[in-house]
């Protein structure tokens, strides 16, 4: 842990470097997830809301949530049931 005022200032200007390097690594990705959901809204593949339902499908996915117990919760809170 830092423990003088100057110690702190270059602790921040090295994660400022850090961050900036990886930043600029990430933007070529970054762009291509733009022009890919472009590609998809352009074609009339898919709409922006059916785009990000995707998205938060996948990150749902990613995390390993239990999709079921998503439902379930969702269901709860907004007071649909699928039996009815």
């Amino acid at each position: 842990m830092a423990t003088t005022n100057n110690e702190k200032k270059q602790y921040v200007k090295e994660y400022i470097r850090s961050l900036s390097a990886i930043e600029e690594c990430i933007e070529p990705y970054q762009e291509q997830k733009r022009e890919l959901r472009s590609e998809f809204r352009e074609n009339g593949w898919l709409n922006t809301d059916e785009i990000r339902a995707a998205v938060k499908a996948y990150r749902l996915y990613k995390q390993k949530y239990n999709i079921d117990e998503v439902v379930e919760n969702f269901e709860m809170i907004s007071g649909e049931n699928k039996s009815e």
